[in-house]
């Protein structure tokens, strides 16, 4: 409840405060626009290239090797062989 009435009174002020003071709210809000458009561009500029240089990093070439190929034929033999190691010692417990 405290809260809530602070929260009218501090309205009320605000309201009284913006019509009494209204020319130096302007002005001040002349000031802060220009202030507030920079650092918006600043941050946009710096977020831009940062995203930028994450698109460098994905285009560049993946390393390829020519063994791979060698390697994965040699791993499906030697899965294929313990396969058929489990499938005899399967049959031997039964």
């Amino acid at each position: 409840m405290k809260t809530l009435i602070g929260g009218v009174i501090g309205a009320v002020l605000g309201l009284i405060g913006l019509i009494v003071w209204w020319k130096p709210f302007l002005q001040l809000l002349a000031g802060a626009i220009p202030v507030m458009l920079l650092l918006g561009g600043g941050l946009a500029l710096y977020l831009g290239f940062d995203e930028m240089k994450d698109t460098w990093k994905k285009e560049e070439p993946m390393v390829e090797t020519s063994s791979s190929d060698d390697e994965s034929e040699k791993y499906k033999k030697e899965i294929d062989d313990l396969k058929k190691e489990i499938e005899d010692l399967k049959g031997e417990k039964t």
